[in-house]
């Protein structure tokens, strides 16, 4: 293609899925940035935003495109703590964490041996005995500890086994909160389960390296399981709730331990606790449905999402230390369970500070498994206009 008028940089990436949920990583041609990670993912947004585009938009991507840069220099990697940084994308922008792209990468790290891709890849410590080599893995939440399953000499994942990863610690920021719904944004069971105004919806907001609000199916007034429900309408629903939070509870989505960057609310999930066979191993499970950005749904059961789950279960005090529990998404639970993610509490701790006072937290390990797909090398013609991402959707034109 040497002959081709061509935009720089031609960018090469692997693609992965957890649970049906795509990781494209972009492995080599991204410009090097600058700064602490938090400033290099700032910088990505203001430079380099049309790479992101390029990437996860149509045509290469669409509007469920899910990614990870690899950074290989963050203030966390230069003091010996990280392994390799990451900053993870979607179709609207940026995000804090991503616990299926964490299972992805750490498959993926330990298989590459390309010191341009992983510089510090021979320097990770294999434990024979287990078979299983550990990363530490510098998102923008803060420093992952993952497990990946090897083999004896550490050289190679071992596909057959879940990766797990330790994120930052989880807490509870809200607990039955009840949201107001003004009447223009009300859906039919909502009305019929409260008959006259007001009307509002129970929520609980919980942190698992991002902000997550957890809204109870039963909240929202239908009987029915999670998966026999309009996926349109409920991202309707998703929109007017996390709009609503945003509006009416903007304290839930910050902390003292998190600085201003970190401090998002970054999606809702709707829990359906009725639905969902436990694997083995396991003591319970659930369903849940994870909405995020413009409306992209999570086909993976959200590893950030499960860990606020679990941080939320034990505020309630119906979760303890060491007790293993089955998240189904919507496509692990019509798939026999295939996909599901394992979670259980990993430790308790206290989060200090003089405006707060002492937050409970836990650390939660989240298990799962990824595949590959493949690998490209993704180029753009100068005159390719359409070629530097657009969006179909289905009740607007294209939107470039």
């Amino acid at each position: 293609m040497e002959h081709l008028d061509l935009e720089e940089p031609t960018l090469e990436t692997v693609d992965m899925h957890t649970c049906g949920e795509p990781t494209r990583i972009v492995v080599k041609g991204y410009p090097t940035l600058q700064g602490t990670l938090l400033e290099q993912r700032r910088q990505a947004a203001r430079k380099y935003d049309h790479l992101r585009r390029r990437l996860m938009l149509e045509p290469r991507g669409h509007q469920d495109m899910y990614g990870a840069i690899l950074v290989h220099e963050t203030e966390l990697v230069f003091s010996g703590e990280a392994d390799i940084g990451v900053m993870f994308c979607h179709c609207e922008g940026y995000s804090l964490m991503c616990g299926h792209g964490t299972i992805a990468l750490g498959r993926f790290l330990i298989d590459t041996h390309d010191p341009t891709i992983f510089p510090r890849r021979e320097q990770l410590k294999v434990d024979a005995d287990n078979r299983t080599t550990s990363l530490n893995l510098h998102a923008p939440c803060g420093l992952v500890q993952v497990t990946v399953p090897t083999t004896a000499d550490g050289k190679k994942a071992d596909e057959s086994r879940p990766v797990s990863f330790i994120s930052v610690p989880a807490f509870t920021t809200a607990l039955s909160r009840s949201l107001p719904i003004r009447h223009q944004d009300l859906w039919p069971a909502l009305q019929k389960k409260h008959q006259e105004h007001p009307y509002y919806v129970k929520v609980d907001v919980s942190y698992g390296g991002t902000f997550f609000c957890l809204v109870p199916l039963e909240e929202l007034g239908f009987d029915e399981g999670l998966e026999n429900l309009d996926l349109d309408m409920m991202k309707n629903i998703a929109s007017t709730i996390k709009n609503g939070v945003l509006e009416n509870f903007p304290n839930t989505y910050q902390h003292p331990s998190l600085s201003p960057d970190q401090c998002e609310l970054y999606s809702v999930i709707f829990t359906d606790a009725k639905n969902g066979k436990p694997a083995k191993g396991s003591e319970g499970a659930e369903l849940g449905l994870c909405i995020f950005a413009d409306g992209q749904i999570d086909r993976s059961p959200t590893g950030s999402g499960v860990t606020a789950r679990v941080a939320a279960s034990y505020a309630k005090g119906e979760r303890k230390p060491g007790v293993k529990w089955t998240y189904h998404s919507l496509v692990s639970y019509a798939n026999q369970g295939s996909g599901a993610f394992i979670a259980s509490i990993n430790s308790e701790l206290s989060l200090a500070s003089e405006s707060e006072g002492v937050t409970a937290a836990v650390t939660v390990r989240v298990e799962g498994q990824a595949f590959y797909l493949g690998s490209s090398k993704h180029i753009c013609e100068r005159q390719d206009k359409l070629g530097r991402g657009f969006l179909l959707k289905r009740s607007h034109a294209p939107v470039c």
